[in-house]
């Protein structure tokens, strides 16, 4: 997951009072909100450094919307709480945010897309980079496909349980990370 240049931008970010970290997937009601809710969970008694975590997507068919009912409920069920409206990706991210976690590597391109500097750049990982079974993948090598979550858009709840687990294990190696 981590070249020396990410290396030491990640260890600078863990000496900050405050992580502010952004999600990233397509139309940000499935994905990206269950993530949003799993993150601010996990990470709601963190105080050194204290995690901020909000979300988008890259597209603008949902902006306003509430997250999918499906993606509610797995999160609900599984005991994390949130409201959400969804909201498109902007280059204004890069400025707010330390961390652009994208879902997907289409996304992880469009977030690339609209970075103007090297600095922007290297704010962007895959949300899943954090899941230490995971984090040896390259996203630019021939494995990068398996960092990506699948998007249950219009399937059954089953298939946003099982995405909430991807994203159970990932957020919970974020944690790992901000307190090692």
């Amino acid at each position: 997951m981590h070249t020396s240049n990410t290396v030491n931008y990640l260890a600078a970010l863990r000496s900050k009072p405050v992580i502010s970290v952004h999600i990233v997937c397509l139309g940000n009601i499935c994905r990206s909100p269950i993530a949003n809710a799993v993150l601010l969970g996990l990470t709601k008694d963190l105080t050194a450094p204290k995690v901020l975590v909000d979300s988008s997507g890259t597209g603008s068919w949902h902006v306003g919307q509430a997250a999918a009912l499906n993606s509610q409920l797995a999160w609900q069920v599984a005991g994390y709480e949130y409201n959400h409206l969804a909201k498109q990706f902007s280059f204004e991210h890069f400025t707010n945010h330390d961390l652009i976690l994208a879902m997907d590597l289409n996304n992880r391109s469009e977030i690339l897309k609209l970075a103007k500097s090297s600095s922007d750049k290297e704010k962007v990982f895959m949300f899943t980079s954090f899941d230490p079974t995971k984090s040896h993948i390259d996203p630019d090598g021939k494995d990068g496909f398996k960092l990506s979550v699948p998007d249950p858009y219009g399937g059954p709840l089953s298939e946003f349980e099982s995405v909430l687990k991807v994203i159970e294990a990932a957020a919970s190696g974020f944690v790992a990370w901000v307190r090692s």
